[in-house]
């Protein structure tokens, strides 16, 4: 029996934590921002939000714009301050002006992080070579998992890349979970289960409103039913 595909959902405050939780999240990633695609959140934040919920979270660090790491020496306060609050699984993910992984900045943060689990966001997807990319990351101690749309302009186009992504498993560099997410719609969700890929991240699509409205409950729990398997006019199509 196949296990249950992850539901990883964006919370930007408590409201959002309660209601993803609510509608069946396995996860959240927290961050502040939006308007700049996700920086990191206040540790106040973030200390509300574990209080507040029993799921995993994932707490972003990220400090500007764009994907350069910036002042290495903030993110590493910055991820102490996390952890001070009770943060134990993040997000991050730097390239360099070429378009390669920042190393060395990627480094210095997971050191920092002292074998918390994390995940390599969707800096991927903007990367010069994404298989260079994973082969440098291979051996970083807690990295499970890539956020990626396997395009930097969403799912609709990297698809192939994903599904070809995941056909790799095995090789060096490329045993961590993809988790899909970027542009992703419900109607992906069937050829990516049947495929064998089964974790999904969602932002805008919690979101009725859009980025000025809170997480819908009702939203979180049709993307549940849907990977869980139910019939829904997107229709099943996939092997669960």
């Amino acid at each position: 029996m196949s296990k249950r595909a992850v539901l990883e959902v964006i919370a930007l405050d408590i409201e959002d934590a309660v209601a993803a939780q609510a509608g069946g999240a396995d996860r959240l990633e927290l961050v502040t921002e939006m308007a700049a695609d996700g920086l990191t959140p206040s540790a106040a934040t973030v200390a509300g939000i574990r209080a507040a919920v029993d799921i995993e979270l994932r707490v972003m660090l990220r400090l500007a714009d764009g994907f350069a790491a910036g002042a290495v020496e903030r993110l590493l306060r910055v991820a102490d301050e996390m952890r001070s609050v009770g943060a134990d699984q993040f997000v991050l993910g730097f390239l360099d002006a070429d378009g390669g992984v920042d190393l060395a900045a990627v480094e210095r943060v997971v050191a920092a992080l002292d074998g918390c689990r994390w995940t390599f966001h969707r800096a991927i997807d903007r990367a010069a070579d994404r298989d260079a990319l994973r082969k440098q990351l291979a051996d970083l101690p807690g990295l499970d998992t890539y956020l990626t749309a396997g395009s930097a302009t969403g799912v609709d186009e990297g698809l192939p890349t994903l599904l070809a992504e995941f056909g790799r498993q095995g090789e060096p560099g490329y045993d961590q979970t993809i988790l899909v997410g970027g542009g992703l719609r419900l109607d992906h969700v069937p050829p990516l289960l049947a495929a064998g890929l089964d974790a999904f991240h969602i932002g805008g699509a919690a979101r009725p409103q859009g980025w000025h409205g809170p997480v819908s409950e009702a939203s979180v729990k049709e993307w549940r039913r849907v990977l869980d398997g139910a019939a829904l006019d997107t229709g099943r199509g996939a092997g669960t």
